[in-house]
């Protein structure tokens, strides 16, 4: 299976729990503005390899978050 397989089976798991309530999440705004600035000090000057490894964990629950998105999506539109 690859990873993104796996993305994909989670992301489903979690829309079929309570798509509606999937929908509503959102990331906190200090969790926002971390991203952010790791996203633009990468563009300027670099990051750490720690901030790079912050900053790629932030990116797979994004994306994460955005599939379960799409199936709970589906998931309402089929009821």
């Amino acid at each position: 299976m690859t990873a993104s397989a796996t993305y994909d089976t989670v992301a489903d798991f979690l829309a079929s729990m309570d798509p509606a309530r999937i929908l509503e999440l959102h990331a906190p705004e200090a969790m926002q503005e971390r991203m952010e600035e790791l996203l633009e000090r990468e563009k300027e000057a670099g990051l750490t390899k720690n901030e790079k490894d912050e900053l790629d964990h932030y990116i797979v629950l994004e994306r994460l978050i955005r599939l379960a998105k799409a199936n709970a999506y589906l998931r309402l539109a089929k009821k």
